[in-house]
């Protein structure tokens, strides 16, 4: 039996709001831990 893959995605909306939380040193520990784990799951962007 194969392992079942996570095919969830996050969205381009979302992954934008989270690399802003990352980079505004206001944020807290776990709003960044939050927003890691949403960009981890993003879509790369495609090359040319």
């Amino acid at each position: 039996m194969s392992k079942a893959r996570n095919t969830k995605q996050t969205s381009r909306a979302v992954a934008k709001q989270a690399s802003a939380v990352l980079r505004d040193g206001r944020s807290s520990a776990r709003s960044k831990s939050v927003a890691a784990s949403a960009l981890a799951q993003a879509r790369p962007k495609r090359r040319k």
